[in-house]
């Protein structure tokens, strides 16, 4: 039996490197599709009853968006039961926590936006996240997010009144359904 050199060693542990890495971002988008399914769905859905029922918009938004935070924390309990791998800790919460709050003080304290301008307002910064995620965990999220902000402007400036809700609808919701469904793949 003959011993590997350093070369082969190296080699190898730069083969075991890619893998562990390429395991660790198909884990992260398999986890990050679920959740951008459950957004989807939701987001898709509030805009249509928006839409229908414009004067609960405010409450319709809230309720999804606890919905969304309920759904996203059972995916992640789901997870950890099924691979024991721990993918949520209070960091994340504080995260969530911030990111409404910060989003909150924009658009209702110091901005005082119209309903179309927070229509136009949540999801474009919801994306500028899933951008900067993507920096790190791959560029799925950066796509997925440019082109979710850059359809959201289009619709803004060029779809005039309430089709701008049926236009978010295809255009948020139906965009985290199709971008989940893309991450599932890669």
């Amino acid at each position: 039996m003959t011993g590997i050199d350093a070369k082969e060693a190296a080699s190898a542990l730069n083969d075991i490197e890619q893998i562990v890495r390429r395991v660790r971002q198909s884990r992260i988008y398999d986890l990050a599709s679920q959740i951008m399914i459950v957004w989807g769905v939701l987001v898709f859905a509030a805009n249509l009853a928006n839409w229908g029922w414009p004067i609960y918009g405010g409450h319709i938004w809230i309720s999804i968006n606890l919905l969304g935070v309920v759904g996203t924390l059972a995916i992640i309990a789901s997870s950890y039961a099924r691979t024991g791998a721990r993918s949520f800790d209070v960091r994340m919460l504080a995260a969530y926590l911030l990111f409404f709050a910060f989003g909150y003080l924009c658009s209702t304290v110091l901005g005082h936006y119209t309903p179309r301008q927070m229509g136009a307002f949540w999801p474009i910064y919801f994306m500028l996240f899933y951008s900067i995620a993507g920096l790190w965990f791959g560029y799925a999220f950066v796509a997925i997010g440019v082109g979710i902000s850059a359809l959201t402007l289009i619709g803004y400036f060029f779809v005039d009144g309430f089709a701008f809700l049926l236009w978010m609808a295809f255009v948020n919701g139906g965009g985290l359904i199709l971008g989940g469904l893309w991450m599932r793949r890669n």
